[in-house]
């Protein structure tokens, strides 16, 4: 038998769950996500989900990494500016039209970088070290056998294992795959986001506002972390607070990732932390952090669900440190900050309490940082204010003056 679905609204919160709990349940949840192939022009950045390997060798002839003429090296033995060494000039070998000959005694070939070697010849003595007149090639250094000549997989051998399960492809590495005739790369499928925001009061920018209602920032805000992320919109939803809509918003299949975006409180009109419960499972509501501690956490079938606050600061807080970690999880990229981080002291105290985990914004000055002045959930200019954040643990009161602690930053300060 389901558990009975609980309805929390106008009850307030019992308990709340702390934020290392949150996370731990988050991350035993996540589950890679299936292969795809894509082509190789739309590889870049996108994730590995197997070993590449070589079906060819690079390069798969013998070419010349120089300009210059192939020849015997054994023959240009002695050769110097004063006692330059003559060879009769046989034909060329350019890129696409190789020499089809075979060099015989005192020949040599005007050969171009990445041009086939010619079968007879065992060097390549670059142009720099010679002369020409006419048919004739005045060589005036010596070079040894196989000197500026590139063997059959020198660069990559056939059946060698070139990129691993994991990578995050690179510019170099699809010129790798490219070099190797591989047309479609296998990546891991990007995690599918459905993005639900409720509120009456919301409205798209660029229409004119009536009494009472206010600009949507945070479903824009929130598309924008999806795709630093590594995620991709599968649909986005505007909904007024009606259970019945915000019921079939959530059910609909075609989701990894569910992120509801305002009514994920204990209010009146706040439906989905019920409606979750009533048609999934609500792990876990309300977690002891400030801001975003009205964040719900749950599955709906094997789709995980996240109820993020209302407030715009409580939003991106309860992303970053929950949803954020889901969908790089599910991507198979590292669940790390995606911040840089810097060691500064504090100039200002930072206060906090003892249970409740601290998301402090601050502003970096040139002795230290201190805590934004201005900094309610609902002040969503405070993160545009600020250069980054320090997390307080639950166990802290606070930061004083002097402390070292680590910042977040927003940009690279």
């Amino acid at each position: 038998m389901s558990p009975k679905p609980v309805d929390v609204r106008m009850k307030g919160f019992k308990n709340r769950s702390t934020v290392s709990q949150a996370i731990e349940w988050t991350d035993k949840n996540c589950v890679m996500l299936q292969s795809e192939s894509v082509p190789i022009q739309d590889a870049f950045h996108r994730i590995l989900s197997e070993d590449i390997q070589s079906s060819v060798n690079v390069p798969s002839f013998r070419r010349s990494s120089m300009d210059g003429y192939a020849l015997h090296g054994l023959e240009t033995s002695g050769a110097s500016d004063f006692n330059p060494v003559e060879f009769q000039l046989a034909g060329q070998s350019f890129p696409g039209m190789e020499f089809t000959g075979i060099i015989l005694k005192n020949e040599a070939v005007e050969i171009m970088t990445g041009s086939p070697v010619p079968d007879g010849a065992d060097a390549v003595i670059p142009v720099e070290q010679t002369q020409k007149k006419g048919d004739i090639v005045s060589v005036t250094s010596s070079v040894s056998p196989g000197k500026n000549v590139a063997e059959p997989g020198e660069d990559i051998k056939e059946g060698s294992v070139i990129l691993l399960t994991g990578r995050c492809l690179r510019p170099q590495d699809i010129g790798l795959l490219a070099s190797l005739g591989i047309k479609d790369i296998p990546v891991v499928r990007k995690p599918r986001v459905r993005l639900i925001v409720t509120g009456q009061e919301l409205v798209e920018p660029g229409i004119p506002l009536k009494p009472n209602q206010i600009y949507d920032s945070n479903s824009f805000m929130l598309q924008s972390l999806i795709h630093r992320d590594g995620g991709v919109l599968e649909k986005k939803i505007s909904i007024e607070d009606h259970r019945d809509d915000i019921r079939h918003a959530l059910i609909e299949d075609g989701a990894d990732i569910i992120l509801v975006s305002g009514g994920s409180s204990v209010g009146k009109d706040d439906h989905a932390p019920s409606l979750v419960s009533e048609v999934g499972k609500l792990e876990i509501h309300g977690i002891a952090m400030r801001p975003s501690s009205p964040t719900g956490i749950g599955k709906i079938g094997p789709t995980l669900v996240f109820l993020l606050p209302g407030n715009p600061v409580s939003c991106l807080c309860a992303y970053d440190f929950f949803a954020r970690r889901a969908i790089r999880i599910m991507g198979y990229q590292s669940s790390d900050w995606p911040y840089k981080t810097k060691e500064m002291k504090v100039n200002k105290k930072i206060v906090s309490e003892i249970g409740r985990l601290d998301y402090c914004r601050v502003c970096i000055g040139k002795e230290g940082i201190e805590p934004l002045a201005i900094s309610g959930a609902s002040i969503l200019s405070s993160t545009t204010k600020a250069d980054g954040f320090v997390i307080v643990p639950e166990e802290y009161e606070g930061y004083p003056p002097e402390s070292i602690v680590t910042v977040y930053c927003y940009d690279d300060c």
